[in-house]
């Protein structure tokens, strides 16, 4: 009992300090410096040596201009524990009432500290960057070099560099860091990729491309090459990352893993040139099963993603030569379930497809690739309008890989099935908890979905317009583009200037497109950008129509303007960076 005792005496100490701790910083936050102070001093003096609760205690001090009271709390903590950061601490106290002369005395005594001890550089260095002393911040982390030559800190000195604006030291820094700790690569490259993507510094990309090619022409090093590669790769240009990529085959060729990748990063960016280049490149150059497999599902992929009604034969003959070539065996199961889907939603015989797929089961797979197996069923059985059917299939999923991925997207599926059927109360409530999913892609289109069919339940309660609108949507699922197109169509007329009429328009021109229709899939987007400008959709509509006039028409003069817009008046948009990064390109910028 006493234990119990005394464990609950400390438990219920430790949450009243968390609590008075919780409010001072409120305090401190909204500016209530006397309350702050308050607060932190009775901290303090349950806590003497505890830094952070001095340093809140000067602060307070600080911010209420009593300068002399500051500065007797920071001595009498220099005279108590001698801890020479607290030098910094005393020194600033007096660059703040602009005694320059005194503050660079103690500044100039911490940096002595670190000279008999390098170890004193931790905390030195630390409090000098948190009240934005870079110079003595770098002087602190040289000193301690000089001091033990066999101490590290680029990564540290890096950032400091970058703080001053000083870019091609902060890039010397941290690839010297990154070649000799290739451990601390990838946040090497995380700070690297954040000032890549800032305006600021227009000469920034440049630099950085221009030292990453000097250290791999001089040291011959695969090292450089690669991360080259992972350079071009930041700027979505595919095509010179795989020069590097092969320059690291030639040399190494071990694996085709890094290469294959990349081919799947620029089919998702829609750079079907290089993609297609990389998976040739696979294919003339590995004997490995899988490699060949996955190269000729990506390529084949790609060709149904972009195939018209005429392409379908050619379509057809080449996937049953590939799995009469490779055989039908867990190694080519993604062969065989592309030949079920496009012998479903393309050829329009989802009997074939069930027969494919079932027999796929049958084989010796692990639980997620049944899992996935399962989910092309189920997307089937949907397609036949079996609803029933393909909901316990995706609620078998959900329940069998739970936060998975996999799992996810079978909810989101359950829900998009819910929205087909017209059950948008039971869609919205599976929606509102698949908005906060840990795949941004599912919380995307998930969000995407929510919104459809609250905006348009708000001004029509009996859903009407909804219920045309996801019968539509329905028909596009089922690949029945020209029907789909009619009841879109028909919505537009029936409900003129309604909620409904912006993402109608969208859908229209989305469709137009898949039909290469280039021309009517324009003009739909403009009736969104001249008609509809306070419309949630209006961002899509720029973006598409500037890619078309990119990507298909290749009139730059024309894209230009519409990635502006979005630049200027879209940032909050998924497609903002992308359009920054083209609207550049265009606009020839060298820092690309």
């Amino acid at each position: 009992m006493k234990k119990l005792l005394v464990l609950f005496v400390l438990f219920t100490s430790f949450c009243a300090k968390a609590q008075n701790e919780q409010l001072a910083n409120n305090y401190f936050d909204r500016g209530e410096f006397e309350k702050a102070l308050l607060s932190y001093q009775e901290l303090l003096k349950s806590q003497v040596g505890n830094f952070n609760y001095f340093q809140r205690v000067v602060e307070c001090y600080q911010q209420l201009q009593q300068f002399d009271k500051a500065q007797k709390t920071i001595e009498d903590q220099l005279d108590k524990f001698k801890q020479s950061n607290t030098l910094v601490e005393l020194g600033y106290n007096y660059q703040l009432q602009k005694n320059q002369e005194k503050a660079k005395k103690y500044y100039d005594q911490a940096i002595d500290k670190i000279k008999k001890n390098a170890v004193e550089v931790y905390g030195i260095a630390y409090l000098f960057e948190k009240k934005a002393l870079f110079d003595y911040a770098l002087l602190a982390y040289k000193t301690a070099l000089e001091k033990d030559p066999k101490l590290s800190f680029n990564f540290q000195m890096g950032l400091l560099y970058g703080q001053q604006g000083n870019s091609e030291l902060m890039i010397e820094t941290f690839l010297d860091e990154s070649v000799k700790n290739p451990q601390n690569l990838p946040i090497i490259q995380n700070q690297l990729s954040r000032f890549m993507t800032e305006e600021g510094d227009v000469n920034f990309n440049e630099a950085l491309k221009k030292a990453l090619l000097l250290r791999a022409q001089k040291t011959q090093d695969l090292f450089w090459n690669d991360f080259l590669s992972w350079y071009f790769v930041q700027l979505k240009e595919y095509g010179k990352a795989f020069i590097q990529q092969k320059a690291i085959y030639k040399r190494n060729p071990e694996s085709f893993a890094n290469i294959v990748n990349l081919s799947q990063m620029a089919i998702a960016d829609n750079d079907q040139d290089s993609a297609k280049d990389i998976l040739t490149f696979v294919l003339e150059n590995t004997n490995d099963l899988d490699m060949l497999v996955k190269a000729h599902s990506y390529l084949i992929q790609m060709e149904i993603d972009h195939a018209l009604e005429k392409d379908y034969p050619a379509i057809s003959t080449e996937l049953d030569e590939l799995i009469k070539e490779y055989g039908v065996s867990p190694y080519t199961l993604t062969l065989l379930k592309l030949q079920a889907n496009f012998t479903a939603f393309h050829l329009n015989n989802p009997e074939k497809a069930k027969f494919i797929l079932k027999n796929a089961m049958e084989m010796p797979i692990n639980r997620y690739q049944l899992a996935d197996v399962k989910m092309d069923l189920a997307d089937i059985l949907l397609f036949e309008e079996k609803f029933n059917q393909a909901l316990i299939y995706y609620s078998q999923i959900d329940e069998e890989m739970g936060a998975d991925t996999l799992g996810q997207e079978a909810s989101l599926k359950t829900a998009k099935t819910s929205y087909f059927k017209s059950d948008f109360p039971w869609a919205s409530h599976q929606l509102k908890v698949l908005k906060s999913a840990p795949s941004q892609l599912i919380a995307n289109d998930a969000l995407d979905l929510y919104m459809l069919i609250s905006d348009n339940t708000v001004e029509d309660s009996t859903q009407v317009a909804l219920k045309k609108f996801a019968h539509a949507d329905f028909l596009l699922y089922q690949n029945k583009k020209t029907e789909s197109l009619a009841h879109f169509q028909a919505i537009l007329k029936e409900n003129k200037g309604d909620a409904i009429e912006a993402v109608t328009l969208l859908r229209i021109g989305k469709i137009y497109e898949k039909m290469g229709d280039f021309t009517k899939a324009l003009e739909n987007y403009n009736e969104i950008i001249t008609k509809q400008k306070e419309s949630i959709y209006i961002d899509e509509a720029l973006y598409f129509s500037a890619e078309i006039y990119n990507e298909q028409l290749h009139d730059a003069e024309k894209a230009k303007p519409l990635y502006e817009e979005m630049i200027f008046h879209h940032e909050d948009s998924i497609y903002f960076v992308d359009s920054r990064n083209k609207y550049r390109k265009l606009r020839g910028d060298t820092n690309l």
